[in-house]
This record gives structure tokens, C-alpha cells and sequence, in this order.
């Protein structure tokens, strides 16, 4: 394995501007493939699709297409929490709240990370990361906003989208602990394709009746999302990953839910209120404080 360096280069700085926005602006995308494409159906064949891109690339780039002996339980485990948990619990959580409010509660992941960190890696709660989590649990209260009258009823949303952030805090953690012997793109792709199976297998015994043909904007969100949130989104977050340490990486994540909220305003109109303004501040301000380097 190459060293690791701690800052990127003008290529990695390119990667992770094109990372932010294609992320960030497929908040609001997903909200209009969801009009013609039910929920499982459509994360489903991104799933199986991108998974395919993905590992054509890496074997365009010389990577080996074999899962090494013992490893296909973890694999199964990654895919699970990182695909399957992340992708079904976000995308209902996305067709039931702002596209912008969702993003910012999806981008809580790194410090449901660094809790999971603690308790399965042995890593420290230091003073920073106890702030961290306590400005996130912060913004998840503000983000809430309206919801609060309506707790008793269950806010399923924001519960959707902190529990899709949970299981892929947790499968960044499971990555780590797990250090499988394989390049980053054919893990990535076969996790990919080996969450498509049981999505695809829901969305066909639960979604079958709901299919129907789909508008031009859905459609041509729908190859967005395999083209660029799955194939190059990822592939561009694995190069990234093999840059620098995974700090200086996880950085990303400081930009795209903002862009996830200015893409709702844009794409679909939507106003943030003082909710989504206070929490923003509050959820950004948490991670900054959990991923930002030490002064020395």
C-alpha cells in the first residue's frame, strides 16, 4: 500500500469539488425520479447498475474480480449496512421531508461514526468529539422543527434519515475494522451489487403493481444517479480515500449537504426556514469539530 498524504494533490482537490456537487445536487434530484419511480425499484437498479459500472472500471484498470477466501460474510456485512441500510432507510426519507433537510441529516454520519469508533475500534472519546456529538444532536433538534408537535404520531422521515445515517456510520466503522484484502473499487462494486439483490427482490414482491412509464426529468434523473452518484461518485471517493488519510477525506462531507439544500432551492423551490438555517449551522459546525485537524 502506498503512504498516505496529508493533503491532496490539484487532481484530488478536482475529484473532491466534483464529489461534493454530484452528491449534493442529487438531493433534490431523487425527489423528481420519485415521482414516476417507486422507492425500491429505483435504488435497486442503481444499485445493480453502478455496481456493474463500478466493477468494469476497476477491471478496465487491471483489478482482479475475485473475493478472497473468507471474506464474502464481511463483504455481505458492508453491503448491508453501507448499501443496503444507507440507500433504503435515505431514499423513503427523502419522499418524506425537503430534499435540503434530508441531506443535512444524512450528513450526520460521521459522528454516529465516531461513536461506533469508540465502542468497536477502541478509539477515544476525546473533548472534541463529545462537543462534536453534542452540536449534532443539536441541529438534529432544530432540523425537527415543525415535527415536534407531531412526535407522538412518529416524525418517520427524520427517523428514516437518522437511522440511513446510523447504518452508514456504522459501515464506515465495520471498512475499517474489517481491512479486507481487495482494491477499493471491486469492494465497492461488489457491495454494490450484492445489496441490489435483496432491494431488487422487495421492490419486485412490493413495487410490481406501481410500475409504470416514466417522464423525461425522472428518466434523465435516474441515469444521473448511475452515472454519476454511484459510478463516479464512488469511484471518485475511493481514489480520494487512497490519497490521504480518511480525515483529510471525510472533509467532503462539510460541503455537500449544503449543496443538497442550495439544489432544492434551485431544482424544486423549496425555502428553508430558520429550522434548516440553525440546523445547518449547528450539523456543520459538529462536524468541523469532529473531522478538522489539530492545530499543532
Amino acid at each position: 500500500m502506498t503512504e498516505e498524504r496529508a493533503r491532496l494533490s490539484s487532481f484530488g482537490l478536482l475529484l473532491l469539488a466534483l464529489l461534493a456537487l454530484g452528491w449534493g445536487l442529487n438531493w433534490p434530484i431523487m425527489k423528481i425520479v420519485l415521482r414516476d419511480v417507486p422507492p425500491l425499484t429505483f435504488r435497486g437498479s442503481c444499485l445493480l447498475l453502478g455496481g456493474l459500472g463500478v466493477m468494469l472500471i476497476g477491471r478496465l484498470d487491471g483489478q482482479s474480480w475475485r473475493i478472497p477466501p473468507g471474506a464474502f460474510g464481511k463483504l455481505a456485512l458492508l453491503a448491508a449496512t453501507n448499501m443496503v441500510g444507507w440507500n433504503v432507510l435515505m431514499i423513503y426519507g427523502v419522499g418524506l421531508m425537503p430534499s435540503g433537510r434530508a441531506a443535512l441529516l444524512g450528513y450526520t454520519m460521521p459522528l454516529w461514526s465516531v461513536a461506533f469508533s469508540v465502542w468497536l475500534l477502541g478509539e477515544r472519546m476525546n473533548l472534541r468529539r463529545m462537543l462534536g456529538l453534542a452540536l449534532g444532536l443539536a441541529g438534529v433538534a432544530a432540523l425537527m422543527g415543525s415535527y415536534r408537535a407531531q412526535l407522538g404520531e412518529a416524525p418517520l422521515g427524520v427517523l428514516c434519515m437518522l437511522g440511513a445515517a446510523m447504518s452508514w456510520g456504522l459501515g464506515v466503522v465495520l471498512l475499517k475494522r474489517f481491512a479486507l484484502k481487495m482494491p477499493t473499487t471491486m469492494l465497492t462494486g461488489w457491495a454494490m451489487l450484492i445489496g441490489a439483490l435483496p432491494v431488487l427482490a422487495a421492490a419486485l414482491a412490493l413495487e410490481a403493481g406501481e410500475w409504470r412509464a416514466v417522464g423525461l426529468w425522472p428518466a434523465l434523473g435516474f441515469v444521473y444517479n448511475v452515472l454519476v452518484a454511484f459510478m463516479f461518485c464512488y469511484w471518485a471517493w475511493n481514489r480520494i480515500v487512497l490519497m490521504v488519510p480518511v480525515a483529510v477525506s471525510s472533509l467532503s462531507s462539510l460541503v455537500t449537504p449544503v449543496i443538497g439544500v442550495l439544489g432544492g432551492m434551485w431544482l424544486l423551490g423549496e425555502q428553508p426556514g430558520w429550522n434548516e438555517l440553525v440546523g445547518a449551522v449547528l450539523i456543520l459546525g459538529a462536524l468541523a469539530t469532529v473531522l478538522l485537524p489539530q492545530r499543532k
